[in-house]
């Protein structure tokens, strides 16, 4: 069974979710939270093995919450969900530790989809969410002359990566699935996740999301 925490400052949204998520054989909300502060606490005594989060709650917000879960209780996985716009909220929340980002009108089957793959230990950045992340952040990147120079190949331990490795960091950053980026490399969807895991041993990250804002960050990938 995956154990789930729900945090959201709406009871009738919190419903909705309980009702689709315990739809699942395998899913069980074991309790909810309305406050980011309430939420670290619940975390705590629950032991979930996912956090669905809110973003906009009083008193402590979701971004707040994330980074003291991720501190404090780090086995706990945290799945940000948020009506808002991803501008001000998503790089905060995948910098602070969440697992994922999502937006609160994605189909239900993709929100269950998305518990089952934070809780298997992997990360969820819808492609969309990704592009305007590379978007939002384009002065934060580091600048890198003529548009259409190649991306870099080296720094903060980019040079440990084989030339396919960083093929598939590129893709990865991108918001590609496994399927996907095997599907484009040709490729077996097993050699890409043996691929992936190299990459974040290599680099030291915890999870994709850590891969996604360290591509970004070092140039690997630029905004459209």
């Amino acid at each position: 069974m995956i154990s789930i925490l729900l945090v959201d400052d709406e009871p009738l949204l919190r419903l909705g979710f309980r009702l689709v998520l315990e739809s699942q054989p395998d899913f069980a909300v074991v309790g909810e939270a309305a406050d980011g502060a309430t939420a670290v606490s619940r975390t705590a005594a629950l032991d979930p093995d996912i956090v669905v989060m809110d973003v906009r709650m009083p008193g402590m917000d979701g971004i707040q919450a994330t980074r003291e879960i991720v501190r404090t209780h780090p086995r706990s996985r945290v799945l940000i969900l948020t009506t808002f716009d991803i501008d001000e909220y998503a790089f905060p929340g995948l910098k602070a530790g969440a697992s994922g980002f999502l937006l609160k009108n994605v189909p239900p089957e993709d929100l269950i989809s998305a518990i089952r793959t934070v809780a298997a230990g992997d990360a969820v950045v819808a492609p969309s969410v990704t592009r305007r992340l590379l978007n939002a952040m384009a002065d934060r990147l580091p600048d890198t002359g003529r548009a259409n120079e190649p991306p870099a190949t080296t720094g903060r331990g980019l040079e440990r990566l084989t030339e396919r490795e960083r093929e598939v960091l590129t893709k990865l950053a991108h918001g590609l699935s496994n399927a996907e980026i095997a599907e484009e490399l040709v490729l077996s969807e097993a050699t890409v996740k043996t691929h992936v895991g190299r990459i974040l041993n290599k680099l030291e990250l915890r999870d994709r999301v850590q891969a996604v804002v360290f591509a970004y960050d070092i140039g690997l990938v630029r905004p459209a």
